[in-house]
């Protein structure tokens, strides 16, 4: 089994290139907007009980996969680096597939703030990500955010055997993806 983490700001990538990455692959993609839009018809995310659901959701999803015959999973996540919640939350679920016998592969992309601008409004994620529609708002969080968090790691940081950190500001998605399977042999 593998369990391939692709993280980074909003925006930049993640889900598309996930995507590509589950074409590529075969493993199974979940991107973090699956738990959370579902949620939000009952709750926002910013509020406690949405944050509690879209955490059980996942948490069930990741236990289930990780016990089961899939080759693997993708899953995305926007990780604040400066949070240390952030980190007891990346360890928890690699920890939970390593127990397992999983292998896990860390992915950060990164990319210029006018490229993620660009991606913030772009069809498909408009489509996949119900909660970005309002586009105003999904803006005015992103560069919020640039405030609060640190979304990128320092060099050096992470320090898992199969991490790789990706500047895809000049890359499709595929271009992204291709790159991800064949640095992991996936």
């Amino acid at each position: 089994m593998k369990f391939v983490l692709i993280t980074g700001p909003q925006a930049v990538g993640k889900m598309s290139v996930g995507i590509e990455l589950a074409k590529l692959t075969g493993l199974k993609l979940f991107h973090n907007h699956m738990t959370i839009d579902l949620v939000s018809h009952f709750f926002d995310y910013s509020t406690p009980e949405g944050k509690r659901l879209v955490g059980l959701f996942r948490q069930e999803i990741f236990e289930e996969v990780s016990k089961s015959n899939l080759d693997g999973l993708i899953f995305t996540y926007v990780w604040a680096f400066n949070l240390k919640a952030d980190w007891d939350y990346v360890d928890r679920v690699c920890s939970l597939f390593e127990s397992r016998g999983a292998t896990v592969y860390i992915v950060e992309l990164e990319a210029d703030l006018e490229e993620r601008l660009h991606r913030n409004k772009t069809p498909l994620r408009l489509e996949q990500k119900p909660s970005k529609r309002n586009v105003d708002w999904s803006e005015a969080n992103l560069l919020e955010s640039l405030e609060k968090y640190r979304l990128n790691s320092k060099d050096g940081e992470i320090t898992k055997e199969n991490y790789l950190r990706l500047n895809n500001t000049n890359m499709s998605a595929l271009e992204a993806a291709s790159l991800i399977k064949k640095r992991f042999n996936l």
